[in-house]
């Protein structure tokens, strides 16, 4: 198992349902939906494509590799959050775009075009001691 990475276990839950599942190998990855009918995907998960409208969607893994669309580096906040921090929107192969923090890079090193790595990652412990997972971007020094 690669550093940084999590295993997955009753203790561990993501930070809004439906966002990950488990590979055979136990790591959590994120997921999307793809409609059958048209071959639209989304993020997060759809019961009804927006495209057709069809109900034919199915679970689908996305990609955890893409592109850095565009970003802006957030000096406000909440306490929960220090700043400054990059917010960043990266394309994935699949045609979905999604938000996420950008980590690992100084915000004057950050250009919209650069390959982005998505991991998912413990963000918090919960009042009840849960670790809840969620996702962060970080430069994309090997393939996709």
């Amino acid at each position: 198992m690669a550093e940084g990475s999590v295993t997955a276990q009753a203790a561990m839950v993501p930070l809004s349902p439906g966002v990950f599942e488990t590979d055979p190998q136990g790591e959590p990855h994120l997921v999307g939906a793809r409609c059958r009918q048209c071959g639209t995907f989304f993020f997060p998960r759809r019961e009804v494509c927006a495209r057709c409208l069809s109900a034919d969607v199915e679970v689908v893994p996305l990609s955890a590799a893409g592109t850095l669309y565009t970003y802006t580096v957030v000096h406000q906040s909440t306490p929960e959050f220090p700043t400054p921090y990059i917010l960043a929107y990266v394309d994935l192969p699949e045609g979905v775009r999604l938000l996420a923090p950008l980590a690992g890079v100084a915000a004057d090193q950050v250009r919209v075009g650069m390959r982005l790595r998505l991991r998912v990652e413990p963000l918090r412990t919960d009042a009840t001691g849960r670790t809840i997972l969620g996702y962060r971007l970080y430069p994309d020094g090997g393939g996709a």
